[in-house]
This record gives C-alpha cells, sequence and structure tokens, in this order.
C-alpha cells in the first residue's frame, strides 16, 4: 500500500542495518541495544509481525511485534524518523499491525516517556497493571 509516497508493506525481514538506522533516527535508540548486534539480530529473526514503512526505498519506520496472532500482540517497537512524524506514519503501522492480527487479539505495548500521549489519542486504553521483571531481575 503506498500513501504520500510511504510504501507500507508487511515484511517478513528487515536488515539490522536498517532497523538500527530507523530506532536512531526516531530516538527510540535511547532505550534499544543499537550497540549489541547480537541482541538485535536476535530481535529482528525472532519478531512474529513487522509492518513497515519506506519512502524510495529507505527504512523509515516500523512496528515490530511479537505475538500468537490470536490472544495477544506486544507491540515491542514503534520507530518513525523524527524527520516525518506527525504525519500519521505511526498510526498506519499500528492499524496495519492490527489488521493482520485476529479478531480477538489485543495489542499491548510500553510507551516511550515521550509518548505517553500519543496512545490515547488514537485509541489505545491506559492499563495501570503492567509489570516488568527487567534483565537481570530474578523471580524471588
Amino acid at each position: 500500500m503506498t500513501e504520500n509516497g510511504i510504501v507500507y508493506a508487511v515484511e517478513e525481514r528487515v536488515t539490522p542495518e536498517e532497523f538500527i538506522a530507523v530506532l536512531e533516527a526516531s530516538t527510540l535508540a535511547e532505550r534499544r541495544p543499537v550497540d549489541d548486534r547480537a541482541c538485535i539480530e536476535d530481535m529482528v529473526r525472532h519478531a512474529n509481525l513487522m509492518v513497515t514503512a519506506r519512502r524510495d526505498g529507505r527504512l523509515v519506520g516500523i512496528a515490530r511485534t511479537v505475538t500468537d496472532f490470536s490472544y495477544c500482540a506486544y507491540l515491542s517497537d514503534l520507530a518513525v524518523d523524527q524527520s516525518l512524524q506527525k504525519g500519521g506514519i505511526g498510526r498506519e503501522l499500528i492499524r496495519l499491525t492490527k489488521e493482520h492480527l485476529g479478531p480477538k487479539c489485543s495489542l499491548i505495548l510500553l510507551s516511550a516517556p515521550a509518548a505517553e500521549a500519543y496512545y490515547p489519542r488514537i485509541g489505545f486504553t491506559h492499563h495501570p497493571q503492567a509489570w516488568i521483571l527487567g534483565p537481570g531481575k530474578q523471580v524471588k
């Protein structure tokens, strides 16, 4: 699908270099392990659903999701090049992601601090009961 010169697609894989470039262009790299090549490669390899936005072949947006396609989907990364933000690319990436999930599948995400006000505007409901067991932490 093409809209305003942006080509949207579901892609099996993007290269680690493309993924890192769009993370850096979006500022999401501040919260992602872009200096850990093996981790980035695994993030790309093990995603179940990647919806992309490209302009002239260059990756300018991505929605990277881990999902069972039936009950729940974790939208792990939503990154849009800063120079193209506020133009509807993020909204379209989310819409297409949801379109590729089953009708009973919930889309779940953890917001970057700067994006907290964005998600309610496009229909997400805040869920205060989220919990994280971070890297290096063990169940007590």
